[in-house]
């Protein structure tokens, strides 16, 4: 784990998550991610050697307006050579709402913000000014931690992979009836005997010709009775 949660205390909300233990399934462009400075030529800039990925903490549910705050001031003062990228990780959940599915995107780490940033003393008072900032995480507070590299890498390579799995915001519990509503045994009635989280699918018995017959359907080919 690349910083501790008990930073997001001065937000006072609790919705911090560890990101080495979270598994992010979403779409390219949920990443909401921000170049600060653009290649006008067409052509692809070098990168400068002494960027760093930095997590920043902010206010929970104000990550957006810190990002475009924070670029904003990275503009004004004519910083754009000591920043790269700025993301706020999402992940698209797909929801049965009255049997129809319903897609949205909720904030991966919620309170959090990814910097690529040269971090020198006069960068670090530019993003630390920034409104609803509350400062960086990991390390000492004039000197935090740098996020590995690898660990940015894993973070959008699973951000890729989930353009194609988007992560179900639903959750069951074995003996709980739910009625299928896809399928070929669709609008059947069943009781969940076995819930497998990490594959999105539930064993369900449903009562075929009198019979209480096992099926296995993903989340998305049920909902709650």
């Amino acid at each position: 784990m690349f910083f501790n949660e008990e930073q997001s205390n001065a937000s006072g909300n609790n919705n911090s998550e560890e990101l080495n233990d979270s598994s992010v399934e979403v779409s390219a462009d949920n990443v909401e991610e921000t170049k600060v400075a653009d290649d006008d030529q067409g052509q692809s800039e070098v990168k400068n050697p002494r960027f760093k990925w930095y997590v920043v903490h902010v206010y929970s549910g104000y990550e957006q307006r810190v990002k475009e705050g924070l670029l904003e001031r990275i503009k004004s003062l004519s910083a754009e050579d000591n920043f790269g990228e700025v993301l706020i990780p999402t992940e698209n959940v797909v929801e049965m709402v009255q049997g129809q599915k319903k897609s949205s995107k909720r904030k991966f780490f919620p309170g959090y913000i990814l910097v690529e940033m040269d971090l020198t003393d006069d960068m670090w008072h530019l993003v630390k000014g920034t409104p609803k900032v509350t400062g960086f995480v990991g390390g000492a507070s004039r000197k935090p931690t740098p996020v590995p590299e690898k660990e940015v890498l894993r973070l959008t390579q699973q951000i890729s992979e989930g353009v194609v799995n988007p992560k179900l915001k639903m959750s069951f519990e074995k003996g709980e009836n739910v009625r299928v509503v896809e399928g070929p045994f669709q609008n059947f009635n069943g009781i969940v005997d076995e819930v497998k989280p990490d594959k999105g699918k539930l064993r369900v018995l449903v009562s075929i010709f009198g019979r209480s017959t096992p099926v296995e359907l993903d989340y998305a080919q049920v909902e709650k009775s």
